[in-house]
């Protein structure tokens, strides 16, 4: 035999041998090796801190717009108590489009369309001057830019009727003209964009069918 075959011979042994002292060592494993599974005591530790600092925390949703232990942020926290679907921000999200919505129509003297939306006392007002504007022959032009400021201002709750209100404040900017019968512009620049500030107030009975909130009140 030569020599070439006789090292080959011997490596090829040495290989066997270290595989198989390997083997004893380490054991054999097929595919990926199963993570080790935490005891059921663990998991529930583990699941009661993380409730304890969840239950014990602020509520973000409330904190991110008014201050903590405020009385409006109890006055959100007794809304959510009764109606856990509510969400300040969603609702101040609607309250965005229910300004430009309320304003526009104001502004175009669409009453019909506005008539859900407000309480009988704030329909009547604005009702009266769109009246008003048309007994004189007026029309207002109007271009909603948007809001450039939203707030919310205050919140109140009655736990006897479920009665929730909410004021926003509102910095919204827009372009009005209003004209004569003659078409001739009275007030107003159809370029210029004015800023306009308002305190609108929304009421709404938590727990009930009806999702919509009403314009109860205005102010500046």
């Amino acid at each position: 035999m030569n020599m070439p075959i006789v090292q080959l011979l011997v490596l090829a042994g040495i290989a066997i041998f270290l595989i198989l002292r390997l083997r004893s060592v380490l054991g054999t494993r097929d595919g990926f090796e199963k993570p080790k599974v935490p005891s059921s005591q663990g998991r529930r530790d583990d699941a009661r801190r993380d409730f304890e600092v969840i239950e014990g925390g602020p509520d973000h949703d409330i904190v991110d717009h008014v201050p903590e232990n405020s009385p409006a942020a109890e006055a959100l926290a007794k809304m959510k108590r009764v109606e856990p679907s509510f969400s300040v921000s969603e609702f101040l999200s609607g309250a965005r489009g229910a300004y430009e919505m309320i304003l526009m129509g104001f502004e175009r003297g669409d009453m019909d369309e506005l008539r859900p939306f407000l309480a009988d006392d704030v329909y009547d007002s604005f009702d009266g001057v769109v009246a008003a504007r048309r007994e004189q022959g007026l029309t207002v032009e109007a271009e909603f830019i948007g809001v450039r400021e939203l707030s919310l201002a205050d919140a109140t709750f009655d736990e006897s009727d479920g009665l929730a209100e909410i004021t926003v404040k509102y910095v919204g900017e827009l372009t009005s003209v209003v004209k004569d019968a003659e078409g001739e512009v009275i007030e107003g620049s159809p370029t210029a964009v004015k800023r306009q500030k308002d305190v609108w107030t929304f009421a709404r009975n938590m727990g009930s069918d009806d999702p919509n909130w009403q314009l109860v009140a205005t102010d500046e």
